[in-house]
């Protein structure tokens, strides 16, 4: 799943370069394009064969583990630099995601009505709101610097077939996740939210940890910031929007509780963003204390979710 996902994004982001798309907009949009692909096919066919628990728990586990787990552990390695448009601007963005969802999803809680579903109407509520977080892309993209390609770039015809590799391998890696999941809950005996949330979460969130880490070694804790918030906003808006939108998923009432671990997720990467000079200051940092307390948070919150299954 891993390899497959790099083949996606090393071709996407030659065919960005070949249509001169600047590298502001590529980083922002190709590369988590190309690491929430693997959440991206598993919830499209979780949808497909009706495992909605599996797509739905999919989706809310690969965000906590994004921020609390991949973060927290980036930041444990070392200090994230956070950049002043991600602060103002994306976790904000991303926190405006998770309360949508509650409020789409929540039929049951908003509207009286006896089950809750993410509707297809949901789903362009969702697909909406990813439109709009491209169009800010877009926007201040025409400010961002641009960076010289490399002499030696693949050719197009070799960067569209490591796409269409990629693609491949995520289908069938896919595939094997979600019957893998299905068949691992039934063996233990317990609900598929729960392999959903922690052991699909997990495997679906690797690409995610490795660019993170990666970068938070090389002391680019901005690209690790930016790529795990730009994550989150693609997993809510963008693939549980266009999961719905293919074919309704049920919501469970607690997954409510997740949905607010979501939330309280977010807050925590907001107030552990602030910058030290104040709220008006250009940049914050995510210190190695402040990624322990994430770790420390997710190790609660895994426990949490074995008590209940």
């Amino acid at each position: 799943m891993i390899k497959s996902a790099g083949f996606v994004v090393d071709g996407a982001t030659v065919v960005a370069r070949r249509l001169n798309i600047s590298d502001f907009v590529i980083a922002m949009t190709v590369v988590a394009f190309g690491t929430t692909m693997p959440e991206l096919v598993v919830n499209l066919n979780a949808s497909w064969h009706g495992n909605s628990e599996i797509a739905i728990g999919n989706i809310l586990g690969s965000v906590i583990v994004d921020i609390l787990l991949v973060l927290g552990l980036s930041a444990f390695i070392s200090s994230l630099k956070v950049p002043e448009d991600t602060f103002k601007v994306e976790i904000p963005f991303a926190l405006l995601a998770a309360l949508v969802l509650f409020f789409v999803a929540n039929d049951i809680v908003i509207d009286g009505a006896p089950v809750s579903i993410l509707s297809r109407s949901d789903g362009v509520v969702l697909l909406f709101f990813f439109m709009v977080f491209i169009y800010h892309l877009m926007r201040i993209s025409r400010d961002a610097p641009e960076i010289k390609p490399p002499r030696q770039i693949m050719s197009l015809w070799k960067a569209v077939l490591y796409m269409l590799l990629g693609f491949v391998g995520l289908f069938f890696g896919s595939q094997w996740i979600v019957q893998g999941a299905v068949q691992f809950a039934t063996i233990l005996g317990v609900s598929q939210s729960l392999i959903a949330l922690t052991i699909v979460a997990i495997g679906t969130s690797l690409p995610e940890l490795a660019t993170s880490v990666m970068a938070a070694l090389k002391k680019r804790g901005d690209i690790s910031v930016g790529n795990i918030v730009g994550s989150v906003i693609f997993d809510i808006f963008w693939i549980l929007g266009l999961g719905s939108f293919i074919r309704p998923l049920a919501f469970h009432h607690e997954s409510n509780v997740d949905l607010a671990v979501v939330v309280a997720a977010i807050l925590l990467l907001f107030v552990f963003s602030i910058p030290s000079r104040g709220l008006f200051a250009h940049t914050g940092m995510i210190k190695r204390f402040e990624g322990g307390v994430m770790l420390f948070v997710y190790l609660l919150y895994t426990v949490f979710l074995i008590v209940r299954g």
